[in-house]
């Protein structure tokens, strides 16, 4: 019995089972329990499986990570907006859905996403979970200004959100009898965010103390504590990536080419890549061009060379870690040895 390929449609109450020989016959596709265990199962009696893959959503991870463990397959998780654009069909169910990811691996044309381990897949949790604390603090501080400015009050000279510009805020006068509950309501959410950012941040330099690639991060210029766990949580591995070029893509700092014919143009960054690793890795170029010669040497010649203040930093952020590509790389490989 020839070599199998499986296409795995993920749902919570089950999974959607496709198997297909090498060429191209159905051998099965049918529902069985969501667990690792009755996947094999399902597909043993056939024949021994050459490669699996299923489409990267929530929970698909961990299914993915147990059947390599546990069951000794190989496994790729898939990209499901390039999947779904490469059916090139309007009907949607879970019986073509693995099907098409059947097929697709058994042709070798799967677009794969990186399937990372548990560990960094709890570190993404942390980081994330700082991340949705810092934009709850935030959205506080620009309700609190929004309800100053509807009652016409005039804020103190000084920098808004010291201990005192706070005390001036919680006694200000000027404000409605509702608009002073939730003053003091918006104050405490404030108060909460900050300590939950805290807490949270405690956590993360406990886990990550002994992590050697967050360590050489933490001794780039201008690369505090935060900018270093998001990329460890989100880039996880360097030598994951060919070249630095591959690994800017993928932090979504690439220019987007937009020429045609005679005409060579760009038109800003690319679409794609992680938001809120990019929104990091751009504030980082800023630091950066402040705390290290290099790159202040570099944001001054572009400037007078007419570049806008975001093409320089942008800019900056795609050539820095395209240098730290190179440095980190070799690290994750002495690590991983």
């Amino acid at each position: 019995m020839g070599q199998l390929y499986v296409g795995l449609d993920y749902h919570k109450a089950f999974i959607q089972v496709c198997v297909v020989k090498g060429d191209g016959d159905v051998l099965g596709n049918r529902r069985c329990a969501n667990d690792w265990r009755a996947v094999v199962e399902c597909v043993q009696p056939l024949g021994i499986v050459h490669r699996c893959s299923i489409e990267s959503c929530s929970g698909a991870a961990n299914l993915a990570e147990q059947l390599v463990v546990l069951a000794g397959w190989s496994v790729d998780l898939a990209h499901p907006g390039y999947v779904s654009r490469m059916k090139m069909s309007p009907d949607k169910s879970d019986f073509s859905d693995a099907r098409i990811l059947a097929d697709l691996t058994r042709v070798g044309y799967l677009p794969k996403v990186w399937l990372a381990p548990e560990v960094i897949r709890e570190l993404r949790r942390l980081v994330r979970y700082r991340q949705q604390l810092a934009q709850e603090r935030r959205d506080a501080k620009l309700r609190l200004r929004a309800l100053l400015r509807e009652h016409r009050i005039i804020e103190p000279s000084g920098k808004p959100w010291t201990k005192r510009w706070l005390v001036w805020l919680a006694m200000c006068d000027g404000l409605g009898e509702q608009s002073q509950w939730l003053r003091d309501q918006y104050l405490l959410c404030l108060q909460r965010s900050e300590e939950d950012i805290r807490t949270v941040e405690r956590r993360l330099a406990l886990v990550t103390k002994d992590d050697a690639q967050v360590n050489r991060l933490l001794e780039q210029p201008g690369i505090g504590p935060v900018t270093a766990w998001t990329i460890r949580a989100e880039i996880g591995r360097f030598d994951r990536f060919n070249n630095g070029k591959q690994l800017a893509r993928f932090c979504g700092l690439s220019p987007r080419n937009a020429s045609s014919g005679q005409r060579q143009a760009d038109a800003g960054l690319i679409k794609a890549g992680n938001a809120m690793l990019r929104a990091t890795l751009i504030e980082a170029a800023w630091r950066l061009i402040r705390c290290d010669e290099r790159w202040r040497t570099l944001a001054l010649s572009m400037k007078a060379r007419g570049k806008p203040a975001c093409v320089i930093a942008a800019a900056i952020a795609n050539r820095w870690v395209r240098s730290l590509y190179y440095e980190m790389r070799m690290l994750g490989q002495a690590t991983a040895a």
